[in-house]
């Protein structure tokens, strides 16, 4: 595998990226750039009287790391790992994300959403990143 770029998050040659560590930084970083923008714009919404402030939902923070984790998806070459690997990812990091939410019931929603939305992430980038890799060595 050779460096397709000296960027962040560092790919491969076919654009996968390189390390977890990587592809953690990044979607945390993409998480909390979505709370950050929850945040404005749910205060500028209850500052029109729009509804009170924190009932936006926190789950939409995690639209970047999707999207991180869906071009890391596009990344690896069609076959049944990617698509194995990416489901059972997403089984347990939405059952663990609704877990959290459940037991951050009591919270605004934005912050228990936010909270799902941490756990989602941080749970599907590590059991997606060694899961696939994995996987594409036993069926490739």
């Amino acid at each position: 595998m050779t460096e397709q770029q000296s960027g962040f998050p560092r790919r491969d040659a076919e654009g996968r990226v390189l390390t977890l560590g990587d592809l953690l930084g990044v979607s945390l970083a993409g998480w909390l750039i979505g709370v950050l923008a929850l945040l404005l714009f749910d205060w500028a919404f209850a500052s029109f009287g729009a509804g009170d402030f924190g009932r936006a939902n926190g789950w939409l923070a995690v639209i970047l790391p999707a999207w991180l984790f869906w071009e890391d998806f596009r990344a690896w070459e069609f076959g049944a790992a990617r698509v194995v690997a990416a489901v059972g990812a997403l089984a347990v990091a939405v059952v663990t994300g609704l877990l959290v939410a459940g037991l951050a019931a009591g919270l605004p929603s934005l912050l228990t959403g936010a909270l799902a939305a941490a756990t989602f992430t941080v749970v599907y980038a590590v059991v997606w990143f060694p899961g696939v890799r994995w996987l594409a060595r036993r069926t490739g």
